[in-house]
């Protein structure tokens, strides 16, 4: 800005321009900032206190934070639950929304109301999907049992046996694999180049040439995306547990947020439960930093190549 220039000139160009901006975006702003940023630095400061809600914080340090790691059987025991239901669930339900985006891919008659068919289910979900299947899952009346007693199998307890609680979860969490994964997938399988194809049917290869040196490959950042979803998604299972098993059998369903809720709204313990909150949030990250790590060796970014 020149000196010697009228004072009015400074609200010229760019700088109106972003004071604009600004005053359109100040609504997102003050929302974040109230509702975003303000509990998360309250949070971290929680964590690191003796606080109740009925009392004023206490600062203890990291003292929450060594107990967790080296006090408490229960932490470990909802970090293991989660991952068992994380490392299971992930790859079930991304193979089972492909499978199903590859079936709805093909050109054959009445297809879009399959894709119609499969992708209803997911529009039931929260307590409603969870009640459903609370009946599905009964092993005296149960609509599962009953199917498996006509073909002579004795089912088993399901929700109400340690073995099967958490497998059970994830067969519940299959349900929605025809939702917006199936979306996403079928989008990407409709944009790989046909002449691709067509290489592999003149070099005499069949349906799963194709579908591995192809079809793979050209999907494979959409694979890479959903396994970063899928693996946040399982860190917060939350609502199926809570109302369909309250964290049991012998706590065999006590996961890392259902465990988090009972300390801060059953215990009133909300430094400890902050603490908890922070510890997931930097599993979350480590874990999703591996994953960026591991996909530079099997992840295929077309615009690379060119």
């Amino acid at each position: 800005m020149n000196p010697h220039d009228p004072p009015y000139r400074f609200w010229t160009g760019r700088r109106k321009e972003g004071l604009l901006g600004y005053t359109f975006a100040s609504p997102w702003l003050l929302g974040f900032i109230v509702f975003g940023l303000y509990p998360m630095v309250m949070s971290l400061y929680y964590s690191m206190s003796r606080y109740d809600v009925l009392r004023i914080p206490e600062f203890i340090g990291v003292r929450n934070f060594s107990t967790l790691l080296f006090d408490d059987p229960y932490f470990w025991n909802a970090v293991w639950n989660t991952l068992f239901y994380t490392l299971l669930r992930t790859p079930l339900a991304i193979a089972g929304s492909l499978f199903i985006a590859v079936l709805v891919n093909n050109a054959v008659r009445g297809v879009r109301w399959f894709r119609t068919v499969y992708f209803l289910p997911s529009i039931v979900g929260g307590v409603v999907l969870s009640v459903l299947w609370l009946w599905i899952f009964n092993p005296e009346y149960g609509l599962l049992n009953a199917f498996l007693n006509l073909v002579g199998i004795k089912g088993p307890l399901w929700l109400q046996s340690p073995e099967w609680s958490k497998p059970s979860l994830v067969l519940m969490s299959l349900w929605s694999i025809g939702g917006g994964r199936m979306i996403v997938f079928l989008a990407a399988l409709q944009n790989v180049p046909p002449e691709l194809y067509e290489v592999v049917d003149l070099d005499g290869g069949g349906w799963w040439r194709k579908f591995y040196h192809v079809t793979l490959p050209m999907i494979s950042p959409v694979l890479f995306l959903w396994f970063i979803i899928e693996v946040i998604f399982g860190f917060q299972v939350f609502t199926e547990a809570y109302v369909m098993t309250k964290g049991g059998p012998l706590n065999s369903t006590m996961f890392y947020n259902l465990y988090l809720y009972y300390k801060a709204f059953d215990d009133f313990d909300m430094g400890y439960a902050s603490a908890l909150a922070w510890l997931l949030l930097l599993l979350s990250l480590v874990i999703t930093l591996a994953q960026f790590k591991i996909g530079r060796f099997w992840v295929y970014y077309e615009s690379e190549r060119k």
